[in-house]
């Protein structure tokens, strides 16, 4: 894992395919002093540029911290309170975020210069050794399907709310940028149908074209993984049940014994399906800056809250996770490890959801649902219970993966609220950054309602 890192910090520094600091994601540079014909014109290279794709993913406003906490701080009411000194996160905690929020612009900016290091990718893989070039077409799929994912959950109204056939995804770009750019590079908004057909595609293709093993980089089922969250989210559960399935059915992935096992580890744990790599030379653990004590290397910024913790009951050994530090905040020890891997999908999630699925569906694929939900909870010393409605395996997926990135997802996609905001508010969802729109006039008119 450390020669993982290594090589990510040398595809960044080595093969720059992206400026930092442009206005829009269209002005992002593809290269720097090489030209393109040159960067990737070698199946090495194409690789090298490959793992700087995954560096990028892995940054703090990527899936080292952003995509999973601005969803949380947007999602929960009285649950957290963000304590910090940062205005950007205060105000999406506050559902007060404007089209100028940093945060907000920065996110985004940085998923496009990433998709567009992926499409790179594509467009030279014909130079790729025959052996390899499945699997980096697999794994380059992988990256820009899940990132099209979080774009058009957090920037576009939710699927299902309204007519997504017509409803504003996000611009949908899937060949490079390369040179100069012009106005051609210019790109409106695809519907959200569009949008998940694409992601959908290129995670299907992913799922084809990956191994079954691939070191820390995503194979055959972190597709599968992350499609069975796609079609949770559009309500399809037989295909979120049959590819939750199909990563629990492999048996390459078990639940560790002890809940805390399955976090703060510096190298994937039985449970962890797919998780960024950090270490001290490379990567970003930003869920331990905020989340953390400043005893445990963090900022202490977001405080979990009474609330939260009246959502367990009392003998679940989960609530050994929470402590409080020297200024009297209750912390999550999920992310006290500032070195250790960032979760980004677990098996007891995929456990969470077949049961779920099969239950709406009255199936039992893999096993029956109340059997699913009780194995979860015995991990953490509860009873079994009787599965009498869909709310129990909600309460319980809600507190097995708190804090890890999907209670906005679960909250809309089950027609739920925060606080007083129904699912479908405005405020919900992200703007398109402000600097985005003045930058590019095929946004015109294109802005998400109520900024």
């Amino acid at each position: 894992m450390k020669n993982f890192k290594m090589i990510l910090l040398t595809a960044v520094l080595g093969i720059a395919l992206f400026v930092n600091g442009c206005d829009s994601f269209l002005d992002a540079e593809p290269q720097q002093s090489i030209s393109e014909d040159v960067a990737l014109s070698t199946s090495q290279n194409v690789k090298t540029a490959l793992v700087g794709a995954y560096a990028l993913m892995a940054g703090g406003t990527q899936f080292g911290g952003q995509w999973f906490y601005l969803p949380e701080l947007l999602a929960n009411d009285d649950e957290v309170t963000w304590s910090g000194t940062f205005f950007p996160q205060r105000d999406i905690w506050l559902k007060q975020q404007q089209a100028n929020n940093g945060v907000v612009a920065n996110t985004w900016t940085n998923a496009y210069n990433t998709i567009n290091r992926v499409n790179n990718v594509l467009s030279a893989l014909d130079v790729v050794d025959e052996a390899d070039r499945e699997r980096v077409e697999g794994e380059a799929k992988f990256i820009r399907g899940t990132l099209y994912y979080y774009l058009v959950n957090m920037y576009a109204k939710t699927w299902g709310d309204g007519d997504n056939s017509s409803n504003l995804g996000v611009p949908l770009v899937t060949t490079p940028t390369q040179g100069g750019i012009g106005e051609e590079a210019n790109v409106s908004r695809a519907t959200v149908q569009q949008v998940y057909t694409q992601l959908i595609q290129d995670l299907t293709d992913a799922k084809n074209l990956l191994p079954e093993t691939n070191g820390v980089y995503a194979n055959t089922y972190a597709a599968s993984a992350i499609l069975s969250r796609v079609h949770l989210s559009r309500l399809e559960y037989a295909q979120a049940r049959d590819e939750a399935h199909r990563v629990i059915a492999s048996g390459r992935y078990s639940m560790t014994s002890d809940y805390m096992d399955a976090f703060n580890n510096d190298s994937n744990s039985s449970e962890d399906v797919f998780a960024i790599q950090v270490t001290a030379q490379d990567g970003v653990n930003d869920m331990n800056l905020f989340f953390a004590s400043t005893a445990n290397g963090g900022r202490g910024d977001v405080d979990i809250e009474a609330p939260h913790i009246a959502l367990y009951e009392e003998d679940d050994e989960r609530l050994n996770q929470f402590y409080e530090d020297a200024t009297g905040a209750t912390r999550t020890g999920k992310f006290d490890a500032p070195e250790a891997n960032v979760l980004f999908v677990r098996l007891a999630e995929l456990h969470l959801t077949r049961a779920e699925a099969n239950f709406r569906l009255g199936t039992t694929v893999g096993l029956p649902p109340e059997t699913e939900l009780n194995a979860v909870r015995d991990r953490v010393s509860l009873d079994p219970v009787t599965l009498t409605s869909v709310d129990q395996i909600l309460a319980e997926r809600r507190v097995e993966i708190a804090f890890e990135g999907g209670r906005l997802f679960d909250i809309k996609r089950t027609r739920g609220g925060v606080g007083s905001f129904p699912w479908n508010a405005n405020i919900l969802v992200f703007p398109i950054p402000e600097r985005e729109m003045d930058a590019n006039p095929a946004l015109d008119g294109q802005q998400n309602p109520g900024y």
